[in-house]
């Protein structure tokens, strides 16, 4: 290959850091002209660049697929454990019906029978956990063999099957969704007491884990204040969080405002102060990914939540992905809640609660449906509810110890079923109580 260039002859002039292209020896061309020796990778993708990349997201998406089956296992763990338990008791109670052969009383006889027969509908419901556990085996395998086609096609640098293999990754995205959501999913009915973790900071701020992380990666990201900053703590553990030690510090290029921030997949999402646009900041490359304006959202104190903060817009992460909460003098300071593309940030649908959103003290999504406090304060309660599925409403009356009486970040993880809160300078967690339905049908 014949290039223009100007250099040292016999050194290497250039190297591509993504591509290796290496630029050896130069001369002198009769027409003055300088000719230079150009070595290419051995496995060059000149021509399928765009492929590439391609077939590159197709494998993070799988990834993606996989670290949300290892997520949605270990939040279904000890609702199985439940599932195996009232089969080993329904099998006892049927064995001694069996056997009691007139051996027992009539009062016990029809005590025993009354408890068999409560138990008798959850029949259906203990073969439907055992197909659900078997279609997760299967999607594994599927995402393992999928994983492996998709690596021996990288390394050939070639594009054969990619449509097919696109095919099956969104396939697998849709079956990983609705099993997420028949398995994991349900009302919420209860919040328990606080467990304080730690008390640290100023009394606004907020602090998380990574929704979509594997189960070993346990880090914690601290952001004390909720206006102009740039400082992001990362803690190795829980337990170092806990104690104060092992951290890094990232320092966003853009500050934040309100205490609204989420990490999802390995990124901070949050609102960039005095502006209505969200920022994706990637820890790993300590760069900016993408940043988008959020259509009408109002900021800067135009629209937040009672307390107040800059809160006007608020990010969340459940079980169907990444949300934004917030709203827009055309919904007349109700609140909106829109499902976001975790890659481009862009709106995929909005929904127009009719709640008012300064009336609100803190918000947070489960399954699809958006919880509404009715204060920051002392008393509070989760009082309203919001369906997506079905664009409806109902108003709800579940309470929680608000310890220290001033919330200013509520966040629930569904890697944890938990709720995260940063309550007057306390790091709080609330374990929370999801009253499941589960469809008998088979499997879609």
């Amino acid at each position: 290959m014949l290039l223009l260039c100007s250099g040292l002859a016999g050194q290497t002039l250039f190297q591509s850091p993504e591509e290796g292209w290496q630029l050896y020896t130069s001369a002198q061309a009769p027409d003055g002209k300088c000719i230079c020796t150009a070595v290419i990778p051995a496995q060059s993708t000149c021509s399928r660049d765009g492929r590439s990349r391609e077939l590159r997201q197709l494998m993070e998406k799988v990834q993606n697929v996989s670290q949300s089956m290892e997520v949605l296992e270990l939040r279904t763990y000890r609702d199985l454990q439940y599932v195996r338990g009232m089969e080993t008791l329904m099998r006892s109670l049927d064995a001694r019906l069996r056997a009691a052969d007139g051996s027992l009383s009539a009062k016990n006889f029809q005590e025993l029978k009354d408890r068999m027969t409560e138990l008798l509908p959850l029949s259906s419901v203990l073969e439907q956990y055992k197909a659900d556990t078997r279609t997760i085996v299967r999607l594994r395998e599927e995402v393992r063999n999928l994983s492996g086609s998709l690596a021996a096609i990288q390394e050939e640098m070639g594009a054969y099957g990619y449509e097919d293999l696109q095919q099956r990754v969104m396939a697998l995205e849709a079956r990983l969704h609705a099993c997420a959501q028949k398995l994991g999913c349900g009302k919420l009915t209860g919040v328990s007491n606080p467990i304080t973790v730690r008390a640290m900071g100023s009394r606004f701020g907020s602090w998380m884990t990574d929704t979509m992380a594997p189960s070993a990666d346990s880090r914690v990201w601290y952001m004390d204040g909720y206006y102009k900053g740039r400082r992001v703590l990362e803690f190795r553990t829980l337990g170092d969080f806990i104690k104060g030690q092992n951290f890094i510090q990232h320092l966003l290029p853009q500050p934040w405002a309100g205490t609204g921030h989420v990490v999802y997949n390995g990124s901070l999402f949050y609102n960039k102060y005095q502006s209505n646009v969200v920022v994706k900041y990637h820890f790993r490359s300590r760069s900016v990914l993408v940043q988008r304006s959020l259509p009408g959202a109002g900021y800067n104190n135009t629209f937040p939540y009672s307390w107040g903060g800059f809160s006007d817009m608020d990010f969340m992460v459940d079980e169907s992905g990444l949300w934004a909460v917030y709203t827009t003098n055309q919904n007349a300071g109700n609140i909106v809640v829109s499902r976001l593309d975790p890659h481009t940030l862009e709106v995929m649908r909005s929904w127009d609660t009719g709640y008012p959103k300064r009336s609100a003290g803190e918000a947070f999504m489960i399954c699809g449906v958006l919880y509404v406090t009715n204060s920051h304060l002392a008393g509070a309660k989760v009082y309203f509810a919001y369906f997506t599925n079905t664009s409806s409403y109902e108003y709800t009356d579940v309470p929680f110890h608000n310890q220290y009486s001033h919330i200013s970040m509520l966040d629930y993880n569904p890697r944890e079923r938990a709720l995260y809160t940063w309550n007057n300078g306390h790091q709080v967690l609330y374990n929370v109580t999801l009253f499941h339905v589960i469809s008998t049908s088979g499997d879609p």
